[in-house]
């Protein structure tokens, strides 16, 4: 099979196309046809090296995939050949097939097509419990989102909307901004030509209910100073490369509460949390909700959609669409 491999650590464009050995299942694995697979910015820092966990080179890159089941191993009873589904993987996912455990997939939600159910999985999830289970956002708050434009960032606006929030996207551009609009803000901010903690309280006039901050740096400080008294901030990662230090006085002084989330060790401590959290997005799902696919590519232009997602040049999901060439 054909597959995107990291054979050195380094920029996007050090990853190249090679044919490697079909895997097979073992016996609690499932083997699956990949149709489409997502674009996450993890899928650049494990390549460059500068992720949390080191991953030996040579490996094949991507985590979040969709497709359809090839074979499964003899313990797995809760799948079948032909059988539509979506998963992850620490690695993997941009090739032709992957193998992963039955636990690591689920069916691919009606309505979806392979496209979106392969960009779904990890931003909707993640954008769901960083709302809910951590943010605890009611109907009528306000909701600050950082880095709105991105993956996740488009998928909390998309959720927080649907539960009664009312969002403020903050974002790089104005072209940007346009876009978060279409999805459902009712504010935007250009943080790199306004004042963020200004803007957040111009508009909210007591502060913000939450913020979610996938983006970390100087803006982290900047929103949590803009928050209202109780308010919640829940770090999701620092996109922008730099851990902020955060002033402690600013949290007694608001009574506020910081959370930080990451969505690979969820299901450990909280698993009645992700069971619950699945049946509310599937009933969400049944609504329409989908997620904004910006761009699609070819397993051949891998680095140049990892690129692309480095560079922040990109709105929304980035999908590799395994049926073209």
């Amino acid at each position: 099979m054909r597959a995107a491999r990291c054979e050195i650590h380094g920029d996007p464009d050090k990853i190249v196309i090679r044919e490697i050995p079909d895997p097979v299942a073992g016996p609690s694995e499932v083997l699956v046809g990949i149709e489409a697979a997502a674009v996450n910015y993890p899928d650049v820092l494990i390549a460059a090296d500068r992720y949390q966990v080191t991953v030996p080179t040579p490996f094949t890159t991507g985590s979040e995939f969709a497709g359809r089941v090839l074979a499964v191993g003899a313990e797995v009873t809760n799948f079948v050949p032909g059988d539509a589904v979506m998963g992850t993987a620490f690695g993997g996912a941009f090739a032709e097939q992957i193998t992963v455990p039955h636990t690591a997939l689920s069916a691919a939600p009606a309505g979806l097509d392979m496209i979106h159910a392969a960009a779904f999985n990890v931003t909707y999830r993640t954008a769901y419990h960083s709302l809910t289970t951590f943010g605890d956002v009611k109907p009528g708050n306000w909701v600050v989102v950082l880095g709105a434009a991105g993956g996740v960032g488009t998928a909390c606006i998309d959720i927080a909307t649907r539960l009664g929030a009312k969002v403020i996207a903050a974002v790089s551009t104005a072209e940007r901004a346009e876009a978060c609009r279409a999805l459902g803000a009712v504010e935007t901010i250009a943080y790199d030509d306004e004042d963020l903690k200004l803007r957040i309280k111009e508009i909210t006039g007591t502060g913000a209910d939450v913020v979610i901050d996938p983006v970390g740096g100087a803006y982290s400080e900047q929103a949590i100073r803009a928050i209202g008294w109780g308010g919640r901030y829940v770090c999701l990662g620092f996109a922008q490369g730099e851990i902020p230090r955060i002033p402690m006085n600013l949290v007694l002084l608001k009574g506020a509460i910081l959370r930080g989330f990451e969505i690979r060790t969820l299901a450990a401590h909280l698993p009645q949390a992700v069971e619950d959290g699945r049946k509310e997005i599937e009933r969400l799902v049944g609504q329409g909700m989908k997620p904004y696919v910006s761009e699609t590519y070819t397993l051949d232009e891998v680095p140049l959609a990892l690129t692309r997602m480095s560079e922040r040049l990109t709105t929304g999901k980035l999908v590799i669409d395994m049926t073209r060439r």
